[in-house]
């Protein structure tokens, strides 16, 4: 009787240390909207998608070699919205990028 307590109580003791912890990947997921909220540049700060170099393409979330490639080769942009209406980029990552990004009529 005591073995099967005892079985029990460690049993209880895991399941109730399990649960009580958040998941990492919800943690992660959490921290990293913080970051970007915090992170949201000012409008001074924006970049210029029809003047930005490679690497400050590069530098934008979900931004890669062929993404800037593709951005450079099809300006100039009347309207940011357009790197989706031109299939330059698809949706998602669009969404990830259009509060860090401008695009200035010359």
């Amino acid at each position: 009787m005591k073995r099967i307590l005892a079985a029990l109580a460690v049993t209880l003791a895991l399941t109730l240390s399990c649960t009580a912890q958040p998941s990492k990947k919800a943690d992660a997921k959490k921290a990293a909207a913080v970051a970007q909220r915090a992170a949201a540049p000012k409008s001074g700060d924006l970049l210029d998608i029809n003047s930005a170099t490679v690497d400050q393409l590069k530098a934008l979330p979900g931004i890669g070699d062929a993404y800037s490639a593709k951005i450079i080769k099809g300006r100039p942009y009347k309207a940011k919205n357009e790197l989706v209406q031109k299939d330059i980029l698809p949706p998602g990552v669009y969404d990830k990028i259009r509060d860090l990004i401008i695009a200035r009529q010359k």
